[in-house]
């Protein structure tokens, strides 16, 4: 039985028995009965060490005893093992030498806080965004095939991510291709189907054991030459997998897989035993297990949502002896959220779209309040796009709610299905630049680049959490498809009010007036822009002018013509790449015009960046107030 924890560990745990097992080889030498044990010890170090760094907590917690498992039965890194998103790799990344090195996870060069193939042999897929698992497995499998090699592939996918459309691609792919491989169904129960009784778990351990495997392949090559017989034998294995475990193997049957559940994912000795049996069968095999989100942490399991991720546990000491935190302002997916709620409630047109992301887009308020016209349609960025398409289509007008790293996955509907029609959607898009400990995987660098190119576009760069409210009711009554760009976390405490007015599309606005240097904003790097201009003026230079450009398209190409005319530098600063970017959109409208004048772009470079705090990934970049100052006095210099 697994060990309940109540409370979050603030001294490290004794782990005699993890100390044992920096490697899996050195787990594969433990005897089985001795792994509920290095399962209590492990599930004890994630929760203490977690609570020291902060990161993704309940999907690890759910898959200790999977984790222990896969390890112990598979020869990795040889056999290839895929984890879908990462989230629930943290036990992983401990037992596969990175143990001590966990007290660095999601810091600046330290651990990534996802599977990463720089990082360890073992993480044989760089992952973050859902559902890529079972693709890159049939990958890796085939190429097992093609180059005449033994090793075993196994992909674990979480039932959310089971939800995407890339998912069923693969594993119809993986049937068609017959391929030897397990898919992992981690079922915590968030989705897809409820626990199931003792006579599923009876028939899955014969589904799964060497026996019933060798009887069924057998039977196969024997009616092969009886097509009717064969098709009769068929629909009684799934008549009677259907029975027993309410439903859901019905469906990976039909595709083609060997589907075997579901299984307690808590109990070590079945999941061994079943997982032994799976690595020697041939061809697609589907193991379908039950886990529990936050498994062993009762408030983790109480409130699986909210223990998705945890900050930092700082000791009672320290948080009595902390200063009080400056007032910040309020997060811009809440004033997102917010302006949703009241725009519905004056138009009943207004339709809400996640893809599975309602908490983290602000979207938890509009849910309860018009649940109607709410509508989260799971990890499926690609059908959001086209569904709100659809919706437009007859007259609503459909608001979608996507990171900007996500939206790259509905890019397509977006052209073909949105854009290229005209129809009037509008996308809130959060997570817009750099975002801190996740990295790479889910900085938003790229939508400006993608979405400028694209007619009929409208794109909003909002500085602060009026403008952010302002902006989104501008693109909102646009009759067009219309973006607004925003960014993780809170604001500068603009009060954001209540009103549902708007600004004239395409139109900038001038901050301050100055000479010499004129600095074009775009987005929430602005109080960056005004400290780093002060900074200019008390070295002694002239006040800069400052613009906050409000819009990427249509650019205020009347403002930049007009700064252009009257100073000998022109400096473009956003949180973006600066390839296809604002500042490549400034650059180019002046080359149309024939005006020449020397140029600045401020910006994130060629690169992706490397996680690390909000500020430390800002300064990098050099996006910070010190950076653009210390930028525009060396361009200035050179002129």
């Amino acid at each position: 039985m697994t060990p309940m924890f109540h409370e979050i560990p603030l001294s490290r745990p004794h782990t005699p028995l993890l100390d044992q097992v920096p490697t899996p080889d050195k787990l594969r030498e433990l005897p089985e009965e001795a792994l509920p044990e290095l399962a209590r010890e492990l599930r004890e170090y994630l929760l203490w060490c977690t609570g020291q760094t902060g990161g993704h907590f309940g999907a690890g917690l759910g898959v200790i005893e999977l984790t222990i498992a896969l390890h112990y039965v598979y020869n990795t890194p040889s056999d290839r093992l895929v984890w879908d998103v990462g989230h629930q790799a943290y036990p992983h990344k401990i037992l596969t030498g990175r143990k001590d090195a966990m007290l660095g996870i999601r810091q600046k060069d330290g651990l990534a806080a996802f599977p990463r193939r720089e990082e360890s042999p073992y993480d044989t897929f760089g992952v973050g965004h859902s559902s890529t698992s079972i693709s890159a497995a049939l990958g890796m499998a085939r190429a097992a095939q093609l180059t005449g090699s033994d090793r075993k592939v196994v992909a674990v996918i979480g039932d959310g991510a089971m939800t995407a459309g890339m998912a069923f691609e693969a594993l119809n792919d993986a049937a068609h291709q017959k391929a030897d491989m397990l898919v992992i169904l981690n079922d915590n129960q968030m989705s897809i189907s409820k626990a199931v009784g003792g006579l599923s778990n009876y028939f899955s351990h014969i589904w799964a054991s060497k026996s019933y495997i060798a009887l069924r392949e057998g039977g196969k090559r024997v009616l092969q030459s009886m097509p009717a017989a064969m098709n009769f034998a068929r629909r009684s294995e799934e008549s009677l997998k259907t029975l027993v475990t309410d439903s859901p193997g019905a469906l990976f049957e039909s595709i083609g897989f060997n589907y075997v559940g579901p299984v307690d994912g808590h109990n070590l000795d079945e999941l061994v035993r079943t997982i032994e049996n799976l690595r020697e069968a041939r061809g697609p095999q589907l193991l379908h297990v039950f886990t529990t989100k936050g498994k062993g942490f009762a408030p983790a399991e109480a409130d699986p949502i909210g223990y998705h991720a945890i900050t930092k546990i700082a000791p009672a000491s320290q948080r009595q002896q902390a200063a009080p935190a400056r007032p910040a302002g309020r997060k811009y997916s809440d004033v997102f959220g917010d302006w949703l709620c009241d725009t519905a409630a004056s138009d009943l047109r207004v339709v809400g779209i996640t893809p599975a992301m309602c908490e983290g887009s602000g979207m938890v308020r509009f849910a309860a309040e018009h649940p109607d016209r709410y509508h989260d349609v799971a990890i499926a960025e690609q059908h959001a796009v086209t569904f709100a398409a659809g919706l437009a289509c007859e007259g609503l007008k459909p608001v979608v709610a996507i990171y900007s790293t996500f939206l790259q996955r509905g890019y397509d509907q977006l052209v073909h299905d949105v854009a290229l029609q005209n129809l009037d959607v509008t996308f809130g898009i959060d997570r817009a630049g750099l975002v801190g400990e996740d990295g790479p995987t889910h900085a938003g660098a790229y939508d400006i680049a993608y979405l400028r190119c694209i007619p009929n576009m409208v794109i909003a760069t909002p500085s602060d959490e009026l403008e952010c409210r302002l902006l989104l009711n501008t693109a909102w009554l646009h009759p067009g498809p219309a973006a607004v760009r925003y960014p993780r976390g809170t604001g500068p405490g603009a009060e954001a009010g209540s009103s549902l007015d708007s600004v004239p599309l395409g139109r900038g606005r001038l901050r301050q007036r100055g000479s010499e240097v004129a600095i074009l904003n775009f987005g929430a790097r602005l109080q960056a822009v005004q400290e780093a201009a002060a900074t200019l003026v008390a070295d002694g230079l002239p006040m800069p002018s400052v613009a906050d450009m409000r819009f990427v398209k249509p650019l205020d190409e009347a403002m930049v013509r007009e700064l252009a005319a009257s100073h000998r530098l022109l400096v473009t600063v956003e949180e973006h790449a600066i390839a296809g970017g604002a500042g490549s959109a400034v650059s180019e409208f002046l080359a149309t015009a024939g005006i020449t004048l020397p140029v600045l772009h401020v910006g994130i470079r060629d690169a992706f960046i490397e996680h690390g705090t909000p500020a430390q990934m800002l300064a990098d970049c050099g996006l910070d107030s010190t950076s653009i100052a210390d930028a525009i006095r060396q361009r200035l210099s050179g002129l």
